[in-house]
């Protein structure tokens, strides 16, 4: 069976550790390296349930894209993180994830969600860089559309494709045929994919401001969830699991779920 090692190396390759943003806190962040994988839990975050979830069916790794910690300093059991590393640790669960780098890497996290939102991609928000190795990535992408659809149908279509329980917006009055996209917190892109000719972006975490500027630009905006924008790269994390290593057993946690409610 392969070691955690392994599947750390594994995915350092195919998503370098280099193109995560700095303040950004990837890889392995809690376990042994030289501890056996049969059975690896993937989801978008860490919490206690999907860690109770872990331990429960017996796996020995946790794939995530969010990060456990950022800046921790003490590990014990009078914190909630704390206590999560100390449960995961006793059970023999280590805890890898992949963050910026994923959402920068082209296959990761914006592709998958051009996908789920019937985007053809043309070109990055933030980019292109290139890794020492020449590898290229950036963040945010743009695209069309096949033909224009009506906000109002787009809307619906995004919160179906994503599953998402709410949706927050900004309609400029135009239909949808050119893109931005940005998974996770991308309210600083209004100003690119304005310059860029797009007529909407789809992104999340978005502040007031952001909405006020996509006013002024005559832009769509839709924040569609931090969870909802991100969590198609889970199967992404599965399928590159289950390519590299067929013998683990990869499970999508059924913890991992969208913590914002809607009324």
């Amino acid at each position: 069976m392969p070691k955690v090692k392994d599947i750390v190396g594994y995915f350092s390759a195919l998503v370098p550790p280099e193109m995560k943003m700095d303040f950004d806190n990837v890889g392995l962040l809690v376990g042994i390296n030289a501890a056996e994988v049969r059975k690896a839990v993937v989801a978008l975050d860490i919490t206690d349930e999907v860690v109770e979830e872990a331990v429960r069916i017996g796996a020995q790794l946790i794939l995530s894209h969010h990060p456990m910690f950022f800046e921790l300093k003490q590990v014990n059991d009078e914190s909630p993180a704390g206590r999560r590393i100390v449960k995961m640790l006793r059970h023999g669960i280590s805890g890898f994830c992949q963050h910026t780098n994923l959402d920068s890497v082209p296959g990761g996290v914006n592709d998958a969600l051009a996908e789920k939102l019937g985007v053809t991609v043309e070109g990055f928000l933030d980019g292109p860089h290139r890794t020492a190795g020449g590898k290229e990535y950036g963040l945010g992408l743009y695209g069309r559309l096949p033909s224009p659809v009506d906000f109002d149908d787009y809307l619906c279509d995004v919160k179906f494709a994503l599953s998402a329980a709410g949706l927050r917006y900004h309609s400029a009055g135009q239909p949808v045929h050119r893109v931005a996209l940005c998974g996770g917190s991308g309210g600083n892109f209004v100003e690119a994919a304005a310059k860029l000719g797009c007529d909407t972006l789809v992104t999340a975490d978005v502040k007031y401001d952001r909405f006020l500027a996509a006013k002024a630009l005559g832009i769509n905006l839709i924040d569609a969830d931090h969870f909802c924008t991100e969590n198609v790269v889970v199967p992404v994390l599965v399928r590159m699991l289950e390519s590299g290593f067929p013998e683990v057993e990869v499970i999508i946690s059924s913890a991992s779920v969208q913590p914002v409610s809607f009324c």
